[in-house]
């Protein structure tokens, strides 16, 4: 027999006082949302009829996931940060605005703070073999004018599909710059073709996925901050045609208008020409179009919490 109490007065009584809705003190937007939690949580127990043993299993895994930094990774990979994104799509269209690069989730891997320059740039340090890259495009406004002064600020994985700054063995925000747009809005990089990566295997997010039966690899891709004054923050990233789990993500970050098409070229003459030892090198070419800003907070991005890595 199924017993329930969450709904009676005497429950709600208590977590309206557990929840501080029985004084002026603390806020009142925080006390909303832990009341929702403890009410949705005691109706979930009810409901699935949890046991003890599941309940303090859940709590340890919450411990461990915390532990490992993994909270962030866990989101996306739930589809939590994708939903973000979808329930943003679904306030635009009811508010009449559109059009527009698509945007997509951030991840947890960003590091404010990246080196800052006018035009272009080259990313990587030079340690890694991987395959050059040069990528490039333009940054319009929704009428299609180009934007100088936009900030393009770009990271990605290595070849080994890690990050630098999470990755101790890469230098100081190897893979990750800040590029200034010129006269025209264009943004030139010279870096390397990056790797997808997977979830560690003995870390808590892909304990979860195993327990889902879902892989946890991400697809070869590049993430992107595009901002310009007047016009609306962009969060994105550009996902490489033909990868493997270009359309089966673990992140499910892949959306149409968010694939590049890598071009590899195989000309002695033309790497020679462009600074590149051997004979082979990729070229990536992206553009970018912001909407404009209802509200200057729109030209910001989100507040989340980042790693800040002094340069």
């Amino acid at each position: 027999m199924t017993v329930k109490i969450s709904h009676t007065a005497d429950i709600q009584a208590f977590f309206n006082q557990v929840a501080g809705l029985d004084h002026a003190e603390g806020k009142p937007r925080f006390k909303q949302i832990i009341l929702r939690v403890l009410q949705d949580t005691a109706r979930l127990i009810e409901d699935l009829e949890i046991t003890e043993d599941e309940f303090w299993h859940a709590v340890d895994y919450l411990n461990r996931l915390g532990g490992r930094n993994e909270a962030g990774l866990l989101a996306a990979g739930l589809g939590i940060e994708h939903f973000l994104d979808l329930l943003q799509d679904a306030k635009d269209a009811e508010a009449g605005l559109g059009g527009g690069t698509p945007r997509t989730i951030e991840g947890p891997l960003y590091v404010a703070g990246a080196p800052l320059a006018q035009g272009e740039v080259r990313m990587d340090d030079g340690t890694d073999p991987g395959v050059v890259m040069f990528l490039q495009g333009q940054v319009f406004d929704a009428n299609g004018k180009p934007l100088a002064g936009a900030t393009v600020d770009l990271w990605h994985a290595n070849t080994q599909g890690t990050y630098s700054y999470f990755d101790s063995t890469q230098s100081e925000f190897n893979l990750r710059r800040r590029i200034i747009t010129d006269a025209e809005g264009r943004y030139r990089a010279r870096s390397i073709v990056p790797s997808g990566y997977g979830c560690d295997p003995q870390g808590p997010t892909q304990e979860c996925l195993d327990l889902l039966g879902r892989h946890g690899q991400r697809p070869a891709h590049v993430h992107f901050f595009i901002s310009a004054p007047g016009h609306r923050h962009l969060t994105t990233q550009i996902n490489f045609a033909g990868d493997k789990y270009l359309w089966d993500d673990f992140a499910y970050a892949t959306r149409d208008g968010l694939i590049g098409e890598l071009r590899f070229v195989e000309d002695a003459a033309a790497a020679r020409d462009r600074g590149v030892q051997g004979e082979r090198f990729a070229e990536l070419s992206f553009d970018f179009r912001l909407q404009g800003a209802q509200s200057p907070d729109a030209e910001e991005r989100s507040h989340r919490p980042r790693a800040l890595q002094e340069g």
